[in-house]
């Protein structure tokens, strides 16, 4: 199997590296072509170099890990956020429709308006806050119509590589004795290492079935405030060793109206992730495992 891997350099393209290795060939493809095998192209922005490094390489699977992530500045710069998270992938699902391809697509819980309480299941109609929920929401759309998909969305990702919610916590905790936390928004922690072991998994089962072609929603188990995320990842911390002014009962809730963003945030993020269970065969541990997971393997020293 020829997979080919475009964002690899991102928090879940890194970890596809090691993952889709099991698989088979794989071709890792980053934004910048000076960087890439034989001048191929990893830039979705560049939709012509996207066809041709497709018809170059015939891969079997084409895994995107790529994508437009400023929620708040894609506000002002809607048609770019388009172009990555919408375009791009609509070209790369022509492309894969041609050559009888695979393509695996990662989509977000943006693109649920986060009414209710209730988990978001794979069929409740989408309604996005945001233009970046929007530019998602089209890509899935556009990928949906590739014949052999596999559209993974999930929420609240983070990895050992890059900014994210937890790396941020942690430096505020060194510098401050007190946090204020958002307490209204709600969903589950998703480490990157997870999406890429799922994805791997999925892809292996999918060889031998594609029928189980089609869009899942994958997260972690479990529920959670950004709130609750940040007293857990400091009672971790601190007991891995790491040496915070702020304890966990020093994070204090606070609503979402303390804090306001360009772009709306849904206040439910919860995903019904029970189809992908059930079809593929697999269980969802705990968030917070793969939160202590997560801390174990970042490379700071704990007395940093």
């Amino acid at each position: 199997m020829k997979l080919l891997l475009l964002g690899c350099n991102g928090q879940v393209g890194w970890e596809l590296q090691r993952s889709l290795a099991v698989l088979g060939d794989v071709v890792a493809l980053q934004r910048d072509a000076s960087c890439n095998p034989q001048g191929l192209s990893g830039d979705l922005g560049d939709t012509p170099g996207l066809e041709d490094t497709i018809t170059r390489v015939q891969p079997d699977v084409i895994v995107n890990a790529a994508a437009y992530t400023a929620v708040d500045r894609a506000e002002a710069e809607p048609d770019d956020s388009h172009q990555i998270n919408a375009l791009a992938p609509a070209v790369i699902a022509r492309s894969a429709t041609k050559t009888g391809a695979f393509v695996v697509h990662y989509s977000s819980d943006y693109v649920f308006d986060g009414g209710g309480d209730q988990p978001w299941q794979e069929t409740d109609a989408p309604s996005p806050l945001s233009a970046y929920g929007r530019s998602k929401l089209a890509g899935d759309e556009a990928v949906a119509r590739c014949p052999r998909h596999l559209i993974l969305r999930t929420s609240w990702v983070y990895g050992v590589r890059g900014g994210n919610f937890p790396r941020t916590m942690l430096r505020l905790a060194q510098e401050r004795d007190q946090l204020s936390v958002v307490s209204d928004q709600w969903g589950a922690p998703t480490s990157a290492a997870l999406l890429a072991d799922i994805t791997a998994h999925c892809l292996h089962q999918l060889a031998r079935n594609p029928a189980l072609a089609g869009l899942y929603h994958c997260a972690a188990s479990g529920t959670t405030s950004w709130h609750g995320y940040a007293q857990q990842l400091f009672q971790q911390a601190r007991a891995l060793g790491w040496a915070l002014r702020a304890t966990p009962d020093k994070v204090l809730p606070v609503s979402s109206s303390h804090y306001p963003t360009v772009a709306r945030r849904p206040a439910n993020s919860r995903l019904d992730c029970s189809r992908l269970q059930t079809r593929f065969g697999l269980r969802l541990p705990p968030w917070q495992q793969g939160l202590t997971h997560w801390l174990q393997s970042i490379s700071e020293s704990p007395s940093a």
